[in-house]
């Protein structure tokens, strides 16, 4: 079978470089390469990708060797429905090692056409390296890079104005965009670059916070003679993600004049503040996955699949969520409870299988962050616990006391929070162990004895947990709540 490039093609558009891309990874190319391809033929947005490894080690050498093509095939179900879809995505146009071609990753600063920078080089990209200097070649950090690639441009184009540029880091750590560019103004006065450089940073380039959502296992190297046999030609850079997709993008009138998202149908969402939205995803999406954990661990389950699609765990998560989690959220009613179905049919995707085991990783901090607050929340608005969050966090507890049934659990923490918790399953009763945990503010950052009645029901849900089971448990512990 001859190898994917554009000769043995009928994809010879040559496309100007609009968009320079610090990243050749999975996501990227699943998630942001798709949505322009996508703009590219169904919006004209007639926009060319030039991406740059970040690394040392990568895939633009594969990706060159391919001509910048590569097939992405989605899976998922949408709205009830199983949903396969394939494409063969084009925009790429190069890639540049700038460890092997730092000229000639300068040079991509005096293209008249760009326009946007994208990025996604993970949580750990944007830092800040104080060993980095102006003539590095490269540099190691991935702003500093940037803030070269910037100033080549500022003085290329003798600071005009209208050459700044659009940023748009896809990296998961909130804020990403004002941490992008405090870093590169650290730089500018790391290498005492020029004042008038400071000023077009800061009045000809605008950046813009996101949040990204999409589950993209990547290359599916379990299955791949299956894949292949769909394809005319080889492709050693196939990649699979599943249907759903969500981009927020902090703007206003000009960024949507610049990318005409509203001219295809994909979830991407132009706003003031992602805040909300972030908020949303933190408590719902990932609320629910550690809502879900340890209760369904405990329960025997193994994948999330299992979880959602049994009568008894997929009626409890779903009303965890509905009923505990949304009520607690500032975004509208429609939104939440679209965005909340939207989230169950990812569990469901029938072509993920997502284990358990391998998301109870850190699960306090987790639940810390993910599901207290809506517990909280809740308790505070409506001046009850929740029934299905408090039982999930006796749950959680539980879990940590490391064996079930004469099974090993899957515990997967720091050490000294992993040592703390099967010590406090020393106590005597499960009042103590309750107050014990609920105490502890190396956990929670507060001593949550002080919310009313949680620490009663915390052991009145455990004592049901070890004595009744998962399921007997809850129904008795939701019915003595109930007459409370």
């Amino acid at each position: 079978m001859e190898r994917l490039t554009r000769k043995n093609t009928n994809i010879t558009t040559t496309l100007p470089i609009k968009v320079v891309q610090f990243g050749e990874g999975n996501f990227l190319r699943a998630f942001v390469d798709f949505v322009i391809d996508k703009l590219n033929k169904e919006a004209d947005f007639n926009a060319g990708v030039a991406v740059i490894q970040p690394l040392s080690g990568g895939l633009v050498k594969m990706l060159n060797e391919q001509d910048g093509l590569y097939n992405l095939f989605m899976k998922g179900v949408k709205q009830g429905k199983e949903i396969q879809e394939q494409r063969t995505i084009s925009c790429i146009q190069k890639g540049i090692n700038p460890y092997t071609d730092y000229k000639e990753y300068l040079k991509l600063a005096e293209e008249e056409s760009l326009e946007f920078i994208i990025s996604n080089t993970t949580e750990a990209g944007i830092a800040y390296d104080e060993t980095d200097t102006l003539e590095g070649t490269p540099h190691k950090s991935f702003p500093a890079k940037l803030t070269a690639l910037l100033y080549r441009r500022f003085k290329h184009f003798n600071a005009d104005i209208t050459k700044g540029l659009t940023i748009i880091p896809c990296e998961l750590i909130n804020y990403n965009a004002d941490t992008l560019k405090k870093i590169i103004l650290q730089y500018a006065e790391l290498w005492k670059l020029e004042a008038d450089f400071v000023t077009w940073i800061n009045q000809s380039n605008s950046f813009h916070n996101t949040l990204v959502d999409r589950i993209v296992p990547g290359y599916p190297k379990d299955d791949i003679d299956a894949y292949q046999s769909q394809l005319e030609f080889e492709d050693t850079l196939i990649v699979s993600s599943e249907v759903f997709l969500l981009w927020v993008i902090e703007g206003g009138e000009a960024l949507k004049a610049k990318i005409p998202f509203d001219k295809i149908d994909e979830n991407i969402l132009i706003v003031k503040d992602m805040q909300p939205y972030r908020t949303r995803k933190v408590r719902i999406l990932n609320g629910a996955h550690t809502t879900m954990v340890p209760f369904s661990i405990l329960f025997g389950n193994e994948t999330v699949k299992e979880t959602v699609d049994h009568e008894f765990t997929g009626a409890f998560v779903k009303e965890a969520i509905f009923k505990e989690i949304n009520p607690t959220l500032s975004l509208s009613k429609d939104e939440l409870k679209t965005f909340s179905e939207e989230v169950l049919d990812r569990f469901r995707n029938p072509f993920i299988k997502h284990q358990l085991a391998s998301i109870a990783l850190n699960s306090i901090s987790k639940f810390k962050v993910r599901v207290l607050p809506s517990l909280l929340a809740f308790q505070k608005d409506c001046n009850r616990l929740p029934l299905h969050l408090t039982f999930a966090f006796a749950c959680l507890i539980r879990f940590y006391k490391g064996e079930w049934n004469n099974h090993t659990l899957p515990i997967k923490d720091d050490e000294a929070v992993v040592a703390e918790l099967k010590r406090v399953w020393e106590l005597h009763s499960y009042q103590e162990i309750s107050e014990a945990v609920l105490k502890n503010e190396k956990f929670w950052d507060q001593d949550l004895t002080q919310i009313p009645e949680l620490k009663n029901h915390i052991a009145m849900a455990l004592e049901l947990i070890e004595t009744k089971g998962i399921k007997e448990g809850y129904q008795q512990f939701s019915e003595k709540v109930e007459v409370e």
